[in-house]
């Protein structure tokens, strides 16, 4: 299938490549150089959740921007705004001063995802939605795939962890470049749309539409910013990795999503979007829960490669089901809830994993995860009519 039609939607997708490397680069080595730096696993929990913290209390108020302001004016703000945070995060040791960056980082990232998600769902057709939504998610996850390398590379060049996170800030400010030279300003919604549609939706009623969606991405939220600081510090200490290569693990994450997207995307549209998240949930968190059992290295790259072509899959197709059950007048708020369930997962989850982590062990920690994706498969069979396949087939 070609790509869409429309040069703005290219145009998005080379901004989040570029973005999705910086978040790559940066990430691969958050909890080394936070380690490194001596910060406590308890505080890297802390950290996380000031991230998602921001984005929870930035969500909303993003969402009414796009509204009125448009998506461009959002989206160059919010990328220019990360790659300050971003580019600043070495040069900060306390750990105030850190939880206040990550804070802004938070409310700056949430701002690209709802523009960029709203502005793709908004151009897209309804019939390719998934497609659409895939592609988004594949450039994102081309950008975790390639961030990791460069920042091995980058590491053992400059003998340090800070390096990659300057390499983050120049990757995001030619992203905002991107936007703002080539992007079409599409202005606040069409009010004309917004008559044909009728009154806007209660804000319950545009929550409830979209529980499964919401439900789907706060898990993986809460998943993602657990294994992202505790999955290396695990390895490191009870599987006896060594350091350099726990990096290329988000890779391999990624890798799988990327390999895996259009193909999970096409199977969402013609068997139905929950049925499908409902499958990969659970074949993801069968991974999750092997991973404790493994001791080849190369096997846990196979079992973290299955997992985000499963879990982080999710993502693209839970979008669709969204802007498919979400009227084009209510998409803002929609995307707004959306990544405000995530950021509630990740506020939640890297905190109950480091006392999970601290405490019992990391083991138990990936348990833990693997029990949540058991809950969220279960959740989906409870509402599987919200699915309007389901509801013509049954």
């Amino acid at each position: 299938m070609a790509l869409p039609a429309d040069r703005n939607i290219r145009i998005i997708y080379l901004a989040i490549l570029l973005l999705g490397i910086a978040y790559g680069v940066s990430i691969a080595v958050l909890a080394i150089h936070l380690d490194t730096n001596h910060i406590p696993k308890l505080a890297m929990g802390g950290l996380a959740a000031a991230f998602a913290f921001g984005i929870i209390t930035f969500a909303i108020p993003q969402g009414l921007l796009v509204q009125k302001l448009g998506a461009k004016p959002t989206l160059l703000v919010s990328i220019a705004g990360y790659a300050v945070c971003v580019a600043l995060f070495p040069f900060m040791k306390d750990i105030v001063v850190l939880s206040i960056a990550r804070f802004f980082d938070g409310a700056f990232s949430v701002g690209v995802w709802v523009a960029a998600e709203t502005a793709l769902l908004s151009r897209a057709e309804k019939t390719n939605k998934a497609f659409v939504m895939s592609l988004y998610a594949m450039s994102l996850a081309l950008g975790y795939v390639v961030g990791p390398l460069l920042a091995t590379v980058l590491v053992k060049v400059s003998s340090g962890t800070g390096a990659p996170f300057l390499a983050a800030g120049i990757l995001a400010t030619i992203a905002a470049g991107v936007i703002l030279a080539k992007l079409e300003h599409d202005g606040k919604t069409d009010e004309t749309t917004l008559e044909a549609d009728g009154k806007p939706s209660s804000s319950f009623l545009v929550f409830w539409r979209t529980k499964t969606a919401c439900f789907a991405t706060f898990s993986y939220g809460y998943f993602q910013a657990s294994v992202v600081l505790f999955l290396p510090l695990y390895l490191i200490e009870s599987k006896s990795i060594p350091q350099d290569r726990t990096i290329l693990i988000t890779a391999f994450f990624a890798l799988g999503m990327l390999v895996a997207s259009i193909s999970v995307s096409r199977l969402g549209d013609r068997h139905g979007h929950l049925f499908v998240m409902r499958l990969l949930g659970a074949i993801g968190g069968l991974m999750v829960a092997s991973f404790v059992l493994l001791s080849s290295f190369a096997l846990m790259c196979a079992a973290v490669f299955i997992a985000g072509a499963t879990l982080a899959s999710i993502s693209p197709v839970s979008l669709a089901l969204q802007g498919v059950v979400t009227p084009p007048r209510d998409l803002g708020r929609a995307n707004a809830f959306y990544n405000a369930c995530y950021a509630a997962g990740m506020l939640v989850g890297p905190p109950i994993s480091s006392v999970l982590f601290t405490k019992v062990g990391g083991g138990a920690m990936l348990l833990h995860l693997a029990g949540l994706w058991a809950m969220f498969v279960t959740f989906t069979a409870i509402f599987s009519k919200d699915d309007p396949r389901h509801a013509r087939t049954s």
